[in-house]
């Protein structure tokens, strides 16, 4: 193998390791999103109503998908909340899932 090869084989699995903690980043911060929304709606089963927070954000690449779904469960519950206010909840939750994984990913090592 060449010192070329390493390289190239090294920066694959840095940029699979780099997906794939970015993936567990997002799912959390969905699910804190979501387990929010379950909260301020009085949802019966909150985990389950933040798997189908979690589930939203595969329709559309970006976070519409997940901010529209949020957002208009809770206008149709009377429990409006505007976009950005969503926004900002996400972006709470997102520096919080960065946080506990990289907590995560220290005490691996």
């Amino acid at each position: 193998m060449t010192i070329s090869d390493d390289r190239l084989k090294a920066f694959e699995a840095k940029y699979a390791n780099d997906k794939a903690v970015a993936f567990k980043i997002t799912s959390k911060r969905n699910k804190k999103l979501g387990l929010w929304a379950a909260e301020i709606l009085g949802a019966a089963d909150p985990e389950a109503y933040a798997r189908e927070v979690i589930a939203s954000d595969f329709i559309e690449a970006g976070d519409e998908d997940i901010i529209g779904k949020v957002e208009g469960d809770l206008d149709e519950a009377g429990k409006a909340q505007t976009p950005d206010m969503v926004r900002n909840k996400l972006a709470e939750f997102e520096a919080e899932a960065k946080s506990e994984v990289a907590e995560e990913l220290e005490h691996r090592s």
